[in-house]
């Protein structure tokens, strides 16, 4: 079975105008040198964040590259699917209510330490010991152009 390229509509298109995003499937990712592939699994991502929104686009997209999708709109519900679920990547916003994107990355690192994080924010100024608690931080509105690569890079560690 070969892989499929991995792609997007266009570099800094916004993930939640994701009827584009889709029907772009095979355009090349423009933002890396060569060619990502993405091979069948059935990984399993967690995504939490307390806009609803977000958490639906994120989950339709990255469902549609072969991953299971949980989502949590709140840290405390993202842990306790973690505790339910194997997961293997943690998708995670910095910014919520009840606890934050660095206090929920500490309480993941020690419930699935094998398990890596990338945290999201649409603010710049996040703090170094949150951006060192994560494996990897992208910009909400670079989310279209750096998830996939993300998580496939992170897969491949």
């Amino acid at each position: 079975m070969h892989a499929q390229p991995l792609c997007f509509l266009a570099r800094n298109s916004c993930l939640c105008n994701f009827d584009q995003i889709l029907h772009a499937k095979t355009l090349t990712l423009s933002v890396m040198s060569s060619p990502v592939y993405l091979k069948p699994n059935s990984e399993i991502v967690l995504c939490i964040d307390d806009n609803q929104d977000v958490l639906e686009c994120e989950k339709a997209f990255l469902e549609s590259f072969g991953y299971t999708v949980l989502i949590a709109p709140s840290g405390g519900k993202g842990l306790e699917l973690a505790f339910l679920h194997s997961i293997d990547v943690v998708i995670v916003d910095y910014l919520m209510p009840e606890m934050n994107g660095l206090e929920l990355a500490v309480k993941m690192r020690r419930l699935r330490p094998h398990a890596p994080i990338i945290m999201l924010s649409g603010a710049m100024d996040i703090p170094p010991n949150a951006l060192s608690s994560v494996d990897v931080f992208i910009a909400k509105n670079h989310l279209a152009s750096q998830l996939l690569p993300a998580i496939v890079q992170l897969q491949a560690c």
